[in-house]
């Protein structure tokens, strides 16, 4: 390694699953040589000089590494001495600090951890020979880090040259979250596939879903120019001993002057000297997103500004409504661009546009309703551009069935966790029945694409229970209620409004939970009426799509289950009667707060003044929330999973509920009713809301059946009851029936006063829970 600038090495460049063949064509334009693509990479030869234009240029590669030796791994010693024979000071720059990462295991090396020391020491001890002095370890922030790859009795021996994954681009913000990295290789993966650099002189861009604004960043970068890492200053190749200084000063050169030209090219005369915080003039833009969420906006332009690009794309609020005009706005940009060009070439050219949108997909996915108008929005920006225009999308939950003719091409772009569905359409979408929907807040009617014609008919009933649902929640002060419920039959779902407060003031969200259908119904017609009622819902009430949260509610034996929860948290607070509720509207099973007990928690409040107060299978704790805003000297509240303890225990700080009459006490609730008879503790007011069933772990073997064991139940929380003492107990298992006789024999009286606790917006069920007053005979 005598003269390393003119040295050829050996290197693998890392990318997602799917994108190896577009990497290699990538490697070939940055001057690779010997390129063969293989699973999760790309194998190439160059100098170190091409080695840096790659991690400065390349879109497609997540890291590229130097390959330094293959070496005997048969055991720890043969990995040893294989590692203190390589020349490590032709590797490793003078000074550099080191650190090692171990990947792999065979029969004798079971321990990445150790292999790391083995490895470690082999280059210190190999550089101390040489040298007379071993390198400064530093695991967290090493100037040359090695990567190890133990396969079978073979080590593969790598310097990584790229440092940080080339995946998290410099425009990102420090705390874009572990999925941002990924957002931006799938966009630029998307990107190739498309065929974007050999449309970007003068074609349009429409970015229907843009979310945080990955995609259009990077298509406008890679339309102006713009090394991905030209504003990184730390990279691995830095601690290279063949480091190329000097090529590395003219490669930056380059991709400056490359930038500037671009985008003066891009945004017209004086974009590339303008301020990044000014608006882009939209009559010479055709890079355009477009999202219907306000903060996702705010990330996107942010972005675009970080990145040096907000004069030449434009993010605005935007949905399946106001889409197609941006679409044809930046169209006819495109167009003006490429007339202008094919006169000076002399040639006659036709617009061309790339529809494309990188969306959420699998456990990414928060609000499946986002997701459906997001759906929504791309075909109809798809309709709006000229003939000839692609249409590429990568998730996009409900794409597929919205666009109505078939894809050209399926890709899979990643693995496991962050594997997405590729979609590249040549024909521009079908025609769908459209349901009609006058404004929310008055202006003009939208059309809205759907997939079942009677779809109206929902949007129509629940515009009319909608209208009258809100005048009563303002008249009665209720702030969160049901205003739909399997109106229809053929729409079957509850839908129910949440108005934050707190922090989320101004806000409003939809619960929808969907009931399974008959199995009369054909799965497939069921989901496409679902997936209208999350379309037109959102455009019936006025709510953002990404604050709709939707679950599928099956009915089982003993009670119902849902599908659909488990996904990011999504929590928030609300406001039921002066008191400030967290709630949970993605996370668990249900959001935390149960509408159909609001008058009973209410109930519960004026029976509280003076009493000891006792809530049994608590849940979240909102019975006693409002027992201690309605004068309970004390609180116990008692249920078997922690978390539900925790999250009852904030709601009663956020309402300054603290102090030492007020305790939270985890335990199986027939367990605990058993200790408690057994000392002096008596209640005043206790509130049972018991599960329909549970075979929770944390029970043993036993299991909780409320038709079974409500005997049980209910005589023994009778006996914590002071002489006085009154419960309320509660059950959502429609077919309950109380067993009186057996109730009357150990002296406990039983009041059925279910229909006093049946709220207006629940009227339409009656059968939502039981409820009754318990005394002691």
């Amino acid at each position: 390694m005598t003269s390393p600038a003119y040295d050829e090495y050996e290197f693998f460049a890392s990318c997602l699953a799917g994108f190896e063949q577009y990497l290699a064509d990538e490697l070939k334009r940055l001057r690779g040589r010997r390129i063969r693509p293989l699973h999760g990479g790309v194998a190439f030869f160059g100098t170190a000089a091409v080695a840096q234009r790659v991690c400065l240029w390349s879109r497609l590669a997540s890291r590229v590494t130097l390959v330094v030796k293959r070496v005997n791994a048969g055991d720890a010693s043969l990995l040893y001495e294989g590692i203190r024979r390589i020349p490590w000071h032709e590797v490793i720059a003078p000074g550099a600090s080191i650190a090692v990462r171990a990947h792999g295991m065979n029969e004798e090396l079971r321990n990445t951890h150790f292999t790391e020391l083995k490895v470690k020491d082999g280059i210190c001890d190999a550089l101390r020979e040489r040298t007379g002095s071993r390198p400064d370890v530093d695991s967290a922030n090493a100037d040359a880090n090695i990567d190890v790859r133990i396969r079978d009795s073979r080590a593969t021996v790598s310097l990584d040259l790229s440092g940080e994954s080339l995946y998290a681009r410099p425009y990102l913000e420090p705390d874009a979250g572990q999925d941002a990295p990924l957002e931006c290789a799938l966009s630029a993966g998307v990107l190739a596939m498309c065929e974007w650099d050999g449309m970007r002189d003068a074609a349009a861009l429409v970015d229907p879903a843009c979310g945080d604004g990955s995609l259009v960043v990077e298509a406008a970068a890679a339309a102006c120019d713009m090394a991905p890492g030209l504003a990184r200053s730390r990279w691995g190749f830095m601690g290279w001993a063949a480091f190329d200084e000097p090529a590395w000063e003219r490669l930056l050169d380059e991709a400056d002057e490359r930038f500037e030209e671009g985008l003066e090219a891009v945004g017209g005369a004086g974009a590339a000297n303008a301020s990044a915080s000014d608006r882009p003039d939209l009559e010479r833009v055709r890079i355009v997103g477009a999202t219907n969420s306000s903060p996702a906006i705010a990330r996107a332009r942010n972005r675009a500004k970080r990145a040096g690009l907000r004069q030449v794309v434009s993010i605005e609020l935007g949905d399946a409504h106001t889409v197609a005009d941006m679409a044809k706005r930046a169209c006819d940009v495109a167009e003006r661009l490429q007339s202008r060009r094919g006169a000076d070439n002399g040639q006659d050219k036709l617009c061309t546009c790339l529809v494309a949108s990188n969306m959420p997909a699998g456990d990414r996915i928060q609000s499946e309703a986002r997701a459906q108008a997001e759906a929504a929005a791309f075909v109809k920006a798809a309709a709006a551009v000229p003939a000839g225009s692609v249409y590429a999308v990568a998730g996009g939950q409900g794409v597929r069935g919205r666009f109505g003719v078939d894809a050209a091409d399926t890709l899979r772009f990643g693995r496991g966790r962050v594997e997405t569905q590729v979609l590249l359409f040549m024909r521009p979408p079908a025609q769908f029945a459209q349901a009609v929907v006058p404004d929310a807040n008055g202006g003009a009617e939208h059309k809205v694409e759907v997939f079942e014609e009677s779809s109206q008919q929902f949007a129509d009933r629940l515009r009319k229970v909608a209208k009258e649902r809100r005048k009563w929640a303002r008249r009665e002060g209720v702030t969160c209620y049901r205003v739909y419920d399997a109106d229809l039959p053929d729409y079957s779902a509850a839908i129910d409004v949440y108005t934050g407060a707190g922090q989320a003031v101004g806000n409003t969200y939809l619960h929808i939970a969907e009931y399974a259908p008959p199995r009369s119904i054909d799965p497939d017609k069921a989901r496409r009426r679902f997936d209208d009622i999350l379309t037109l819902a959102p455009v019936v009430l006025g709510v953002r799509p990404d604050h709709v949260f939707s679950k599928v509610r099956c009915h089982d034996k003993g009670g119902g289950q849902y599908r659909g929860a488990g996904k990011r948290n999504y929590v928030t607070h609300v406001d039921e009667a002066g008191c400030l509720l967290e709630v949970d509207l993605a996370g668990y099973l249900d959001t935390g707060l149960f509408l159909d007990h609001r008058d009973t928690r209410a109930m519960v409040r004026k029976m509280a003044a003076g009493k000891r107060f006792l809530n049994l299978f608590a849940y979240t704790g909102s019975a006693t929330v409002q027992a201690a805003a309605g004068g309970a000297v004390e609180t116990v509240t008692v249920d078997l999973s922690q978390t539900y303890l925790d999250w009852a225990e904030r709601n009663m700080e956020q309402n300054r509920f603290t102090g030492r009459a007020h305790s939270f006490e985890r335990g199986d609730v027939m367990n605990w009713i058993t200790d408690c008879r057994r000392s002096p503790r008596r209640f005043d007011l206790i509130f049972v809301d018991p599960p329909t069933f549970s075979n929770s772990k944390s029970m043993g073997k036993r299991t909780w059946d409320v038709q079974r064991d409500h005997v049980e139940l209910l005589v023994g929380v009778s006996r914590l009851l002071t002489k006085e003492g009154t419960a309320v107990f509660s059950c959502n298992l429609r077919s309950f029936k109380p067993d009186m006789e057996q109730l009357g024999k150990y002296g406990v009286a039983l009041e059925d006063i279910t229909a006093q606790t049946i709220p207006h917006d629940f009227e339409r069920n009656p059968r939502i829970h039981k409820c009754y007053l318990v005394k002691r005979a």
